[in-house]
Order: C-alpha cells, then sequence, then structure tokens
C-alpha cells in the first residue's frame, strides 16, 4: 500500500515538474513571437515566411525523432519495472547510434533540398534561407531526444523539463539577438531576419544537448552501477533489440507525422486556395496571422497538459508490466479529468476575449480575431487528444493514435481544398477561417476515435456530472463574469489593455472558487496533486470540504445499525 502511495506522488511530482517547465517554454516563445510580429519590418509576412520554413522542418524532425523520447521511454521503463538496468541501457545505447545517423541524414537531405522545397512545394522562395538555417538542428534534436528518453524512462523527468527551459531561452535570447543585428547589418530584410530567427534555434538546440550530455556524464558512475546490480537480464542480439525499438518508436513517430503532416497541409494549401480572391502578398499576411499570431496562442494550453502526455508513457508501461489495471484507470481518468478542467477555460477565455488579447499582446498587428475565436474551437480537442494518446502509448497500442489523427488529416485536407479559396465575403468560414475550423474537426475525429478505444481496452467510466456538466457550469459562471468585468471595466476606465487584463485575472480567480465549491475534485484526487493534502486540510477549515463527506459517513452508519437491526430481530423471531 505504501509502495503504491510513493509510485502515485512520484509520477504527479513529475507531472508538476514538467509542467512547470512548459509553461516556462510556452511564455518564452509567446515572448519571442510577440517581439518577431510586431518588430518594424517582420510582422505577419514574416511569420509567413518563417512558419512556412519551421513546418517543413519540423517533419524532417518528426521523422527523425519526434516518437523518440516517449519510445525509448516506454522500452526503458519496462525494463526498468523488472530490475534489467543492463537491457535499459543496451536499448540507450542501440537507440542512440540509429537517431543519431538517422538525424544526420535528415540534415543533409533539407539542407541541400531547401532551394527545391521552398519554390515548389511551400511557393514562398523567401523561406529557403530558413531551411537553410534550421538544417542543422535536426541532428542534435535527434540524439537529445533518445538522452531525454533515456532518462524519463528512468522516471527522472526534471532532466527533460531542465533541457526544455533551457532550450527556450537560449531561442529567446538568440533570436532578439540575432534579429537585431541582421536589421542593423542588412537592413529591414524579412527573408534574411526569418532566417536570424530560426538559426537561433538551431543554436539553442547545440546547447541543450551539451547540457544533457554534461549531466549523463555526471552519472557515469551510477549507471555502471545500476547496470551491475541488474537482475532478470534476457540477452539479446543488437538486430533484435534495434527490431524493438524501431517497432515501438515508428508507430509513435507517425503519430507525431501525422500532426506535422496536419500543419504543412496549411502552409501548402492557404496561400495557394488564398490566391484565387487575394494578391500574392495579401495571401501571406492572411497565412502569417494563421501561422504565428494565432498557432502561437491557441497552442498555450498545451504547455500544461503535455506533462501528463509525456509522463504517463513510462508511468502506464511500467504498471501494466506488473499487471497493475487499477493504477493504470487511476492515473488515467485523473489525468483526462485535468485536461477537460485546463482546455475548457482555455478555449471559452479565449474566444471571449480574442479581440482584447490581440490588441494587448500584438498593439502592431492586431487584425485576426475572427480566425483566432474559430482556432479556439480545436483547444479541447487538441489536449484531450495529447492525454489520451500518451495513454495508448504507454499500454503497446502504437498504431492507433497513428490511425485516428490519420482520418482526422484527411478530413481536414478536404475541408481545406473546400473551404479555403471560399471568399470570406460570401461564406463567413472561407478563407483562413476555413483552415481553422478544418483543424477542430481534424481533431475532434481524433479524440472520438482514440477515446472509443481506450474506454474498450482499459473499462474506463468516467462520471458524465463529474467530467462533463461541472467543468461546464464552472466555464459558464467564469465567462460570464469574467466578459462582464471586462465591459464594465472598460466603460469606467476606457483601458483597454488594462481592462482585459483585469477581466482576465477575476476569470481565473472565479474559475478556481467555482471548481471548489461543486467539488470537482475527491479528496484522494486531491491528495495525487504536489502539496494537495495541504491545500485539501485548508479547504476543510474553510467548510469546503470534508463535510459532505462526514454526513455520508453518518448516513451509511445509520444504514448499517438499521440493517443491524433488522439482522438482531430477525434471529430472535427465528
Amino acid at each position: 500500500m505504501r509502495k503504491k502511495r510513493i509510485e502515485k506522488e512520484s509520477f504527479m511530482k513529475g507531472v508538476f515538474v514538467l509542467m512547470i517547465s512548459q509553461i516556462l517554454v510556452k511564455v518564452l516563445g509567446v515572448i519571442y513571437k510577440l517581439y518577431l510580429t510586431n518588430r518594424e519590418g517582420f510582422g505577419d509576412k514574416g511569420n509567413a515566411i518563417y512558419s512556412s520554413g519551421f513546418q517543413i522542418y519540423a517533419l524532417f524532425l518528426t521523422i527523425s525523432s519526434i516518437g523518440v523520447p516517449n519510445a525509448v521511454s516506454k522500452l526503458i521503463s519496462e525494463k526498468v519495472a523488472v530490475g534489467d538496468h543492463k537491457g535499459a541501457y543496451k536499448i540507450f545505447k542501440i537507440a542512440l547510434v540509429t537517431f543519431g545517423l538517422l538525424g544526420f541524414l535528415c540534415s543533409c537531405i533539407l539542407f541541400m533540398g531547401a532551394g527545391v522545397i521552398s519554390q515548389n512545394f511551400l511557393q514562398i522562395p523567401e523561406a529557403e534561407l530558413t531551411l537553410v538555417a534550421l538544417s542543422p538542428s535536426i541532428f542534435f534534436v535527434s540524439i537529445s531526444c533518445v538522452i531525454k528518453g533515456y532518462f524519463n524512462g528512468k522516471e527522472n523527468l526534471k532532466v527533460t523539463a531542465n533541457s526544455q527551459t533551457l532550450e527556450q531561452l537560449f531561442k529567446t535570447i538568440l533570436s532578439i539577438i540575432l534579429v537585431e543585428m541582421i536589421s542593423i547589418v542588412s537592413g529591414v530584410d524579412t527573408a534574411v531576419m526569418a532566417a536570424g530567427a530560426n538559426l537561433a534555434t538551431t543554436l539553442a538546440t547545440i546547447l541543450c544537448f551539451s547540457y544533457l550530455y554534461r549531466y549523463y556524464k555526471s552519472l557515469k558512475k551510477e549507471i555502471a552501477w545500476e547496470i551491475k546490480s541488474t537482475v532478470n537480464h534476457q540477452p539479446t542480439r543488437i538486430r533484435k533489440t534495434l527490431k524493438q525499438i524501431l517497432a515501438v518508436s515508428i508507430p509513435m513517430s507517425l503519430t507525431g507525422i501525422m500532426g506535422t503532416i496536419n500543419k504543412n497541409i496549411d502552409s501548402m494549401t492557404v496561400v495557394r486556395g488564398l490566391k484565387t480572391f487575394l494578391s500574392e502578398e495579401a495571401a501571406k499576411v492572411q497565412y502569417g496571422i494563421l501561422s504565428g499570431k494565432v498557432d502561437t496562442l491557441v497552442t498555450l494550453p498545451m504547455s500544461f497538459n503535455m506533462a501528463f502526455a509525456t509522463a504517463l508513457v513510462p508511468s502506464i508501461s511500467s504498471a501494466k508490466a506488473i499487471g497493475d489495471t487499477q493504477t493504470i484507470r487511476k492515473r488515467v481518468s485523473f489525468s483526462i479529468l485535468i485536461t477537460i478542467l485546463v482546455g475548457l477555460p482555455f478555449m471559452v477565455g479565449m474566444i471571449l476575449f480574442a479581440e482584447p488579447i490581440l490588441k494587448l499582446l500584438f498593439p502592431n498587428a492586431t487584425s485576426g480575431s475572427f480566425i483566432y475565436q474559430i482556432s479556439c474551437l480545436s483547444i479541447i480537442f487538441i489536449v484531450l487528444e495529447q492525454t489520451i494518446c500518451g495513454t495508448l502509448h504507454g499500454l503497446g497500442k502504437m498504431m492507433t493514435p497513428a490511425i485516428s489523427l490519420g482520418v482526422g488529416v484527411i478530413i481536414k485536407l478536404i475541408l481545406n481544398l473546400l473551404l479555403i479559396p471560399i471568399n470570406p465575403q460570401k461564406f463567413i468560414l472561407g478563407g483562413v477561417a476555413g483552415a481553422a475550423l478544418a483543424t477542430a474537426a481534424c481533431h475532434m475525429v481524433s479524440v472520438i476515435i482514440q477515446f472509443c478505444i481506450l474506454k474498450k481496452e482499459i473499462g474506463l467510466r468516467l462520471d458524465c456530472k463529474k467530467f462533463i456538466l461541472k467543468p461546464f457550469i464552472a466555464v459558464a459562471i467564469m465567462g460570464i463574469v469574467s466578459y462582464q468585468s471586462y465591459l464594465f471595466f472598460l466603460t469606467k476606465m476606457g483601458n483597454g489593455n488594462l481592462s482585459t487584463i483585469i477581466g482576465l485575472g477575476i476569470a481565473v480567480i472565479i474559475y478556481l472558487i467555482v471548481l471548489i465549491v461543486l467539488r470537482i475534485f475527491s479528496e484522494e484526487e486531491f491528495h495525487m496533486i504536489p502539496y494537495g493534502k495541504k491545500l485539501c486540510d485548508f479547504f476543510k477549515k474553510l467548510r469546503l470540504y470534508g463535510k459532505r463527506r462526514t454526513a455520508l459517513k453518518q448516513r451509511a452508519l445509520k444504514n448499517e445499525k438499521h440493517i443491524n437491526l433488522q439482522k438482531t430481530r430477525f434471529e430472535r423471531k427465528k
């Protein structure tokens, strides 16, 4: 019993560490996006060049490494769960060589094919320099992913958290420095500035790899001791181990590839489709709004949720390896609950405050509020997809997320081709808004398929009142109170930005209060959260928790006494 409790706490502690890291990463990402979008000479056009090149780079990166951390962590966690540290280390070494070579090959292909890709596929020739600047980072990310996967599998999630934070910090600082230096040397050349911003990504990945390698070297003695103390080791040939790694990493990478293809559908169809009723320059600006400002803000909730998707893979794998189905159900249901409670308020808040948020963050490029609102519809589906995908991978259902997302991607492609060429003046969901709607439809279909399979796989049962009704009530109250507060302060003060900040602040406070009042979390679930026991005790003092539980206990005792009394009477009659 004690062992299970410790495992539960370590799982949530790892999730908490990763969550803090992801929040920092996203905040830093927003900072440099704000800088680039508001920078004279960059703006929405610069975002179009930057993002189109980055999406192609992301596709190559997915092929070489995206599924690697989860694949390696799954295999290693299974070995560690049964005490086979020697087998775990062998998986790590083989994966390092394999994906290092694959990453190097992808770097070379992107470097040499940058011109063809930018002109023929993207139809944005200015993106060639960005592809060249990004190409070396594929190799460094590939080997970094293997190291992260090794430590994730050993449930040491701090390494991944620290490396992600450092990488984003370097990227933010270097992006600003390089863009400023380029603007001074070359004048305001948008294409060169976009290439400089992407060069910062490459330099940041090299520095991140340096940190991971130094950390790994510092633990060589500890790793050697673990290998010596190994038990249950079953020697396998290199070819067999490589097959095991590829059998897990390829399906996981396919999920990532489908996600990247989803983004590349926009990069290849939006500008092309918009040219039917807009000039090429205007089409690029519209794509820049979607891929720059909107995508940056819409993916922000993923930072809160990515931690569960990452931590669930090794956690579920190790629990499955020892046949602990109860732990799997508890962790999955709790993770889904947190995902819903994170995704819903972000979705509703961003839809309500779309225009004020854009004015607050992008004062020099405020257009795109309707596109932003439509894009926000996909938030709840994206975060749920993350969590369920991590669970299915942990359970060994490798192909399910890839197939379900593949179905969604096909639907998105069809909707993009149908909706984007329509002038929004004729149909409001035409143009870029059509691409945003197609993305929401893609993730919605994917989530429905994945959830049905997950439910069947582990016999998952979710209480409708707890998982749907109460969260929607909380979000509705939050939305009404916060937006009315925003309008009130806007009328009284006339300061839009300050009113937006106050309105969003009130939204957070009201939402948290309503969650506590509605008692969405049980006491056991509160204890799963870091410092949750202290919070629960504090709420008990305020009589927000515990009172109902006591009443239920008293009723149960009363029923038990009644039953015992009836039994006694029956026995006496006998």
